[in-house]
């Protein structure tokens, strides 16, 4: 008996490993891939799940994939799908555990979110867009910069290539190297093997090699004696200056700070984007073709928005969102209660708090929340402290939460805030916050959990300082007043970032979409300079001048992912220096012979390569 068990313990170890490896192949589904294939494959899965004990699940499920497959071949009618409809309502109802509820629940959600998709491979045979299946980092990345170009330019040891096959898309290398979310690791096709590619990392690698300053951009083209104007110096602005200028346009910036870049300054702290290398990229952007700057100057204010729409040919609303929320409660005005945004730009125009020996509560679990907390820890506070209702609050990257974890933030999730207490021996401040314990429930109709309140008392939290990290908006009003479109604090701009009704101008950014990332700021920059040269009247090419190198066969071989280190917590708590150790040329080498050029073999290949 002890060997019977003894072998099914080994079984269920190697069949652990192998789920393991099972696993990647969920996550690496490639874009562009038919739904409802992807709907097939999770049914066969549950197929294999089922005990075999109850007949909805036994048998129910193998019809409802068959009717599935039928309707991927092209022999089905809307009557199949109306039986499939039944039969997964009735395996719902019916079925004994779990397996089959589940199973038959998810493709009950397949028949409502992919409606269009059922009717279209029923009728034509075919998906609603025709799609394929598309490269997976190329696709994700919002600017759609050339990732395996530039990895295999790394491998290559050519650095300024590399950066100039970046700027193909992005002419912030080095700002994205230090601060992307990468999601363009998301669906890395190596996940099948081992682990995604660090891109980002490999990025970092090369604008560490040489400043992107001192690589040249191309040549601009021949002047056109067009202008456009510019409101916003980040990331979203610069990229739209960047390439109109080099498509022969005259550009002028209009930002009301005293130097550009945006929330790239003045949001993202010094440890994690140093300052000298932000201004590396801005170097090269302004160093592109005809670009002029005017700083601490406000459209609204100094210049009225009737006045700056008359005096260019198009113009290009890029603001981003510096403004912090506040929490519509008593004492939320307090002069120690103050949003998240607020602080770091504080910090970064050179008024430094001391935090010594205070206590820093944080409400919100988004990335500039960790910013803020971290770099309250910098500032000598002793306990940090933040706050969320549940879970789904933390949006921040895992990374930034870990590294905050080893800084000494502390955590407390299930609590919901309730109110500011007052310093009664100090008005106008606050020194505690109210919290009551909050218990998790069901999912709602988007998959974030529910929570209500616990039985548990709320309880008064002491404290010196509290950052509000609930969210930041644009300041629209003058351009509202003006007559440009906005619903609810965003400018309405299409996806060509064409304002509504408005002729000649353009928006896009966190002015658009809220509060977002650095790269899909940049996205829209660039979406934006291509559609006011169309809107212009031209149609302009750019020539960088390179070209991804020629693919090599890659064997496969399983190989650890080389990661980025910090520094030391302890020692890196006390300063604002960069928190990252760069990588070694042995570990950049090795973890760009791991890209397997999607670009060239598989669904590259498919789809004629890159665009």
């Amino acid at each position: 008996m002890g060997r019977e068990l003894a072998k099914k313990g080994n079984m269920n170890d190697r069949m652990e490993v192998v789920l393991n490896k099972f696993k990647t192949r969920m996550t690496s589904y490639p874009p562009g891939m038919c739904p409802l294939v992807m709907y097939r494959s999770i049914l066969q899965m549950s197929m294999n799940q089922s005990c075999g004990k109850c007949i909805p699940c036994r048998d129910g499920l193998v019809e409802a994939e068959r009717m599935l497959d039928s309707i991927l071949s092209g022999d089905a009618t809307m009557e199949t799908l109306q039986k499939l409809e039944d039969l997964c309502v009735m395996i719902a109802q019916t079925a004994d555990c779990a397996v089959g509820v589940v199973a038959a629940n998810t493709v009950l959600d397949s028949l409502k979110e992919f409606a269009d998709e059922y009717e279209s491979h029923i009728k034509y045979r075919k998906c609603v867009e025709n799609v394929t299946q598309t490269v997976p980092c190329l696709t994700l990345c919002p600017a759609h910069v050339d990732v395996p170009g530039y990895v295999a330019l790394i491998h290559e040891h050519d650095y300024p290539g590399a950066i100039n096959m970046i700027r193909k898309k992005n002419p912030f290398p080095t700002a994205c190297a230090y601060v992307c979310e990468h999601p363009c690791e998301k669906r890395c096709r190596r996940s099948i093997v081992d682990q995604p590619i660090n891109i980002r990392g490999l990025k970092k690698y090369a604008v560490d090699q040489i400043p992107a300053d001192q690589v040249s951009t191309p040549k601009a083209n021949v002047s056109t004696g067009r202008k456009i104007g510019i409101v916003g110096g980040g990331p979203a602005g610069l990229t739209a200056a960047y390439y109109l200028a080099l498509m022969g346009h005259k550009v002028e910036i209009f930002d009301e700070h005293e130097k550009l870049g945006g929330m790239l300054r003045y949001g993202i702290p010094e440890y994690r984007l140093p300052k000298a290398k932000l201004d590396e990229d801005i170097n090269a952007i302004l160093n592109c073709g005809d670009i002029e700057v005017h700083l601490n100057t406000k459209i609204g204010r100094d210049i009225s928005v009737e006045e700056f729409k008359e005096k260019f040919d198009a113009v290009y609303l890029g603001l981003g969102a510096q403004i912090g929320n506040r929490i519509p409660v008593e004492n939320a005005d307090a002069s120690n209660v103050i949003p998240a945004a607020d602080f770091l730009q504080e910090i970064a125009d050179g008024n430094e708090m001391d935090l010594t020996e205070k206590s820093v509560v944080l409400i919100g679990g988004g990335n500039v929340a960790m910013d803020a907390a971290r770099t309250a820890i910098r500032l000598g506070s002793h306990k940090v402290t933040v706050f969320t209702r549940k879970r789904d609050d933390y949006t921040a990257l895992e990374s930034e939460i870990e590294s905050a974890k080893e800084e000494g933030v502390r955590f407390q999730t299930l609590q919901n805030f309730l109110h500011f207490e007052e310093d009664k021996n100090n008005k106008g401040t606050v020194n505690s916050v109210w919290i009551q314990p909050v218990i998790v429930g069901e999912y709602d109709e988007f998959g974030f959990v529910k929570t209500e309140n616990s039985s548990a008392y709320p309880y008064r939290y002491e404290c010196n300082l509290v950052i509000l990290g609930v969210g930041q908006r644009c300041d629209v009003k003058a351009f509202e007043e003006a007559g440009i479109p906005v619903e609810k604090g965003k400018i309405l701009a299409d996806t060509k970032c064409v304002v509504q009704n408005v002729d000649g101008v353009f928006s896009g950014g966190d002015c658009v979409t809220g509060p977002s990332t650095a790269i899909n700021a940049i996205a829209a920059g660039q979406v934006a300079a291509y559609n006011i040269d169309e809107y212009l009247g031209y149609h302009h090419k750019i020539n960088f001048g390179i070209e991804a190198p020629s693919a090599m066969p890659n064997k496969c071989i399983p190989t650890g992912r080389a990661e980025i280190e910090e520094r030391n917590p302890f020692q890196r708590r006390t300063d604002f220096l960069h928190v990252e150790v760069p990588m070694t040329p042995e570990e950049a080498d090795r973890e760009s012979g791991r890209c397997l050029r999607c670009d060239h073999y598989g669904c590259g290949a498919m789809r004629g390569g890159r665009d």
